[in-house]
């Protein structure tokens, strides 16, 4: 019944929902081709879930060859939009430095803690990890710059 239920919905969904499901359905398949093409549409057209998905693609090298800045970048287009998951994404490149010079703890808390404040449920962990790796001027940094986001992407939480 939940099948049917949703098939009606998805048939009654914009174009770019029935995209998105598409998409990450081929991407369970492994399907990597196939999601690209069906995402890319949705993400050049500003949808933030198949920005980030494209992002997951880049990051993991599922049918394209891993490129961490072009992953770095879908992801950072999500997260200024309040895509959560995009915005962990985002935390954990800047904690570990990957595709960049070096890591950046005071942006990484600043993200994981956006990520928690949108909802993110595994957000949390990561501010735990990461706070360890900070000094008191760092959490105070990251406090400052998370109140500047935070009214722009979450002004109502």
């Amino acid at each position: 019944m939940k099948r049917i239920v949703f098939a009606a919905l998805l048939a009654t969904a914009s174009p770019v929902f029935a995209e998105i499901e598409t998409g990450r359905d081929l991407m369970d398949a492994k399907r990597f081709d196939e999601a690209m093409a069906e995402l890319l549409p949705a993400a050049r057209s500003g949808n933030a879930e198949a920005e980030e998905l494209i992002g997951v693609m880049y990051a993991l090298g599922l049918g394209v060859e891993r490129d961490d800045v072009r992953a770095f970048e879908w992801y950072l287009r999500a997260s200024l939009k309040g895509h959560a998951g995009a915005q962990s994404g985002i935390g954990w490149y800047y904690e570990v430095g990957r595709g960049m010079p070096a890591p950046d703890l005071i942006r990484a808390y600043m993200w994981y803690t956006l990520s928690a404040i949108g909802g993110d449920p595994d957000a949390a962990i990561s501010l735990e990890e990461v706070v360890k790796k900070m000094t008191q001027a760092q959490i105070d940094k990251a406090h400052t710059l998370v109140d500047d986001y935070r009214e722009w992407l979450y002004p109502f939480r």
